[in-house]
């Protein structure tokens, strides 16, 4: 009996797919659960299991081909893998040592080292997130050869670019670099080639919805900046206490987050949407934490953000950005969103111009906190100042609003204080 590899629900306003990889060939033995292959969609990477035992029998969907709900991706033989079963047990009952032989490779086994063939018999495969094979696959790395640091020793996608820099410093060790490192002293015209690589269904995805955002929308972008002396301090004197009472971090993002919220509920529009000839106010606070990652940009969601603590939204942020990086982000954690904050600071940008993340009407920039001389009270000082961006589409948000919305953000994080009694 031939049972169907078919393509999952993958989730609200998720109709197709992509074949990203298949981690069994035709021929191999395949028990019930074990993942087959694996599939990308325009927001997450999916694992399609089998829901039984057998032999896959054939691939209909190669890697790289898109596919929808309900598409059949390969067949498994139920009735092959029973027959092959049958036949390998005939060899080994024909094979099996004599019980005194037997008893003696035993104890060989247990007492002495085993060579590198049997290591490797033994040596299980690792479990590796989706984001971490296709790093791995793509710069040729062995990833039996690297040490899992995820849930149950899963190799993360830290773990092989951890690995990448170690061997990146193998010379002075008396190793070679990976082949596509070693590079000729000279480069001659021979050397000018050119790779080309068919985009992945989520670049794709967000090359067309980025573009969508500039056509679609009266985009604006209006900047202020602000003064992060106040935050640094409160960190610096609370942030150990914080960290031993919460389990976390008290980071910057979760002051933004608060003092957003409050912007919000102060200007509505900003948190609204347009939706035909209606505008769509919402009074709950979902808010987008743009994350940069190699599979490229995600926006998993801080639910509820209104009702979460400073630690409770600390703590859901590093709970997205580990699942992202383990390549283990849901739809849900992805569903919605009402308002959106990217920090590109984390990458060194000192300003920059976010683009809408449609049907959101604004989203906030952050950028890198530099030392800056200021004028203060009448005296020429240096403070650690940060430029902040907020992109709004100005057929709902006006630019006195957008204006005003950036200085009660400003208020908030300059004076803490506001969000005690905002």
């Amino acid at each position: 009996m031939a049972i169907k590899i078919e393509v999952p629900e993958l989730g609200e306003s998720v109709l197709e797919a992509t074949v990203s990889r298949w981690l069994k060939k035709e021929g191999d033995p395949v028990s019930v659960g074990e993942v087959l292959v694996e599939l990308e969609t325009d927001k997450v990477n999916l694992e399609v299991g089998a829901k039984g035992s057998g032999v896959l029998q054939k691939i209909e969907a190669a890697e790289g081909a898109d596919v929808k709900v309900g598409d059949v991706l390969g067949t498994i033989d139920e009735k092959a893998v029973a027959e092959k079963v049958k036949g390998e047990k005939t060899e080994v009952e024909k094979s099996e040592p004599a019980p005194e032989a037997a008893h003696i490779q035993k104890t060989k086994e247990e007492s002495g080292p085993r060579n590198d063939g049997q290591q490797a018999e033994a040596q299980s495969a690792p479990q590796i997130s989706p984001v971490a094979a296709r790093l791995a696959r793509d710069r040729n790395v062995d990833v039996s050869k690297i040490a899992g640091t995820g849930n149950e020793g899963r190799v993360t996608k830290a773990d092989v670019e951890s690995y990448l820099q170690s061997q990146e410093k193998a010379p002075a060790s008396g190793k070679t670099l990976p082949a596509e490192r070693e590079r000729p002293a000279s480069v001659t015209a021979s050397d000018r080639r050119e790779e080309r690589t068919r985009m992945s269904r989520r670049r794709r995805t967000i090359a067309q919805r980025l573009l969508e955002a500039a056509q679609t929308t009266a985009m604006l972008t209006t900047f202020n900046e602000i003064d992060m002396s106040a935050v640094m301090d409160i960190r610096k004197r609370h942030n150990e206490e914080f960290q031993k009472r919460h389990g976390v971090k008290l980071g910057f993002m979760s002051f933004f987050v608060k003092a957003s919220i409050s912007a919000l509920k102060a200007f509505p529009q900003v948190n609204a949407e347009i939706d035909g000839e209606d505008l769509v106010f919402k009074h709950y606070y979902d808010i987008g934490m743009a994350v940069g990652s190699s599979e490229g940009l995600v926006v998993p969601v801080v639910r509820d953000a209104d009702q979460l603590s400073f630690a409770g939204i600390e703590q859901r942020i590093k709970d997205l950005v580990a699942k992202t990086e383990a390549g283990k982000l849901s739809i849900e954690d992805l569903r919605g969103g009402t308002f959106t904050i990217t920090n590109g600071g984390v990458f060194g940008s000192l300003l920059s111009t976010p683009i809408l993340n449609p049907p959101q009407v604004g989203i906030l920039g952050l950028h890198k906190i530099e030392e800056r001389p200021i004028a203060l009270n009448g005296q020429v000082v240096i403070r650690p100042m940060m430029y902040v961006a907020l992109s709004y589409d100005h057929r709902i948000v006006d630019g006195r609003e957008a204006v005003q919305f950036l200085v009660h953000i400003k208020q908030m994080l300059e004076d803490p204080g506001w969000m005690l009694v905002g």
